[in-house]
């Protein structure tokens, strides 16, 4: 039977992130009370209610859960220790059957050792309802982490001749709304995707013809990406875990398409195409 899931609040960690503000949003749109949670409880969304909440601060967290009946979360950016940042979220979470939504990545079902994995099997094993979203690689990187390259005219990374589902950053939004607003997807978990794999040599092209200007890939192998990266301000061992899971994209692991945001949210996915207008845009501006 499906539970009315709108009497608490939504708590919404990074809320003013990729993921977290599209998410904000549409719960908002939903009907949800929402609490959006940042290190310094910063201006979020018209309708939400601030939180500050900062993981490396677990006094802070007690408030944060005040009347909340479900999380979502995700473990920052630039971070080696997901279990280290998110399990006591999750202790708590347990200890008040709080259920969370977990945004982990694509792929991390592979071996019980990766760090992300770690983190979904706390969740697995602490008795909290729960939904696990794996995203592929983001078409909103091309916006973020790779956008000073595009604007350079040239991406270099090592993903090889490896092919992506890239996935919109507000597909995973809606899909954690999904996900949340409903009990019928409670233990399971979903990999994200969009509807097609490109390679980023594709995603170049893409990129030229919406920026009018020439945009290439070039891959480079693991040492000369870290070293550009670190030289780019990322700490050396964050740096050589995005070198890491690289790998996958260069084998040829992230190609796969799934349904499940039509499933988690009623709509499909967007295409790399039609992300790209906006990710222009942003670049652009």
């Amino acid at each position: 039977m499906e539970l009315d899931m709108s009497e608490g609040k939504i708590l919404v960690l990074a809320a003013t992130g990729n993921v977290g503000a599209p998410l904000v949003a549409e719960l908002l749109r939903l009907g949800e009370k929402v609490r959006a949670a940042t290190r310094s409880a910063a201006s979020t969304t018209a309708g939400a209610e601030a939180v500050r909440l900062d993981l490396a601060d677990p006094r802070t967290l007690a408030a944060a859960l005040e009347g909340v009946d479900r999380i979502f979360a995700l473990s920052p950016t630039g971070y080696l220790d997901p279990v280290g940042m998110l399990g006591p979220v999750v202790d708590e979470a347990a200890a008040r059957n709080i259920k969370i939504v977990l945004q982990t990545a694509f792929g991390v079902d592979a071996n019980d050792a990766i760090p992300l994995r770690q983190l979904e099997l706390k969740l697995e094993r602490s008795g909290a309802p729960y939904v696990i979203l794996r995203p592929n690689w983001f078409s909103d990187n091309f916006a973020t982490y790779w956008a000073n390259g595009v604007r350079r005219g040239e991406i270099r990374v090592p993903a090889g001749e490896g092919t992506t589902s890239f996935i919109d950053a507000r597909d995973v939004a809606a899909s954690a709304a999904g996900a949340l607003t409903t009990n019928r997807h409670d233990g399971k978990a979903f990999a994200l995707t969009g509807p097609a794999a490109y390679s980023y040599a594709d995603a170049a092209r893409l990129l030229a013809d919406a920026l009018g200007r020439p945009v290439r890939y070039s891959p480079i192998d693991n040492s000369t990406f870290v070293a550009e990266a670190v030289a780019g301000g990322l700490m050396p061992g964050y740096a050589e875990l995005l070198a890491a899971i690289f790998h996958p994209v260069a084998e040829g692991w992230t190609s796969g398409v799934t349904d499940a945001v039509g499933l988690l949210s009623g709509k499909p996915p967007r295409s790399l195409e039609q992300s790209i207008a906006e990710i222009a845009a942003r670049l652009n501006a």
